[in-house]
């Protein structure tokens, strides 16, 4: 991974600064680690790692966003997708175009991911409805839903740990 500002460090997994840095620039950093620790082959093993990587690319949005970790049979990740965008308080998820979506890249699972702008990670009655339906949709193409995280300021709540998968 190449940073124009950040080269690095002799330790794996450090850098070091080569100039100043703005916050924006920080920020754009941490996302494009982020985005390269969900890259194309990448296992998941640790939910932790997941969620604080998926809180990293969706907190700061001012809108609700809904995404797509299409994983492979053995939850190797094939992409990260943003599906749908909204507002402030929701965006509109198209049962068929997740179905469609997942088929397009052979997706053997998915984790669902969506972003609360108002910081409160607790998921909605309408976040769990919609889980049940897109669980369904999925189940009939043979796709399992692995997770429905929803991210916050302060976290991320999985539903699935919520025992609502």
């Amino acid at each position: 991974m190449k940073y124009h500002k950040l080269k690095a460090g002799e330790t794996t997994g450090t850098y070091v600064m080569e100039s100043p840095v703005t916050e924006a620039d920080i920020l754009q950093m941490a996302q494009q680690l982020a985005m390269s620790r969900l890259s194309k082959g990448r296992a998941l093993t640790e939910p932790k790692q997941l969620f604080s990587h998926l809180q990293t690319l969706l907190q700061y949005h001012e809108y609700e966003v809904f995404a797509l970790l299409l994983l492979d049979t053995k939850h190797r990740v094939i992409g990260f997708r943003e599906l749908f965008r909204g507002t402030l308080d929701g965006a509109c998820v198209y049962p068929r175009e997740v179905v469609k979506i997942a088929l397009e890249h052979n997706a053997a699972a998915v984790i669902m991911v969506h972003n609360h702008p108002s910081d409160d990670p607790e998921p909605s009655q309408a976040d769990r409805t919609l889980t049940a339906t897109l669980k369904n949709a999925l189940n009939m193409v043979g796709i399992r839903i692995l997770d429905h995280v929803v991210v916050g300021h302060e976290g991320c709540v999985s539903l699935a740990e919520r025992g609502y998968l």
